[in-house]
């Protein structure tokens, strides 16, 4: 079973939100319509973090979210309103 990192993101602004879905289409696949699979490598979750870092962050909304799931570490990163919740995941 391959390694993957799982991008989910809930974007209220169109054109934010097709820039990101544009960006995310370098590196993975669609799987839902606010969804992607990224083959995972620490090369690829770098770039993709620095780039919300540096480009996307401050173009989101105060409701934006993005969670990005790595399997091979088993965490869960969040930018936007999604960094505001301390809830538990459970992954299955």
């Amino acid at each position: 079973m391959s390694k993957v990192i799982i991008v989910a993101y809930d974007i209220s602004c169109n054109k934010t939100r097709s820039q990101f879905s544009k960006f995310l289409e370098k590196y993975g696949i669609r799987v839902q319509f606010s969804v992607y699979e990224i083959e995972n490598s620490q090369r690829i979750l770098d770039i993709v973090t620095t780039n919300i870092e540096s480009k996307f962050k401050k173009m989101f909304d105060a409701g934006d979210s993005i969670y990005i799931f790595t399997s091979d570490k088993n965490s869960i990163i969040k930018y936007g309103s999604a960094s505001l919740l301390d809830n538990d995941l459970i992954m299955l």
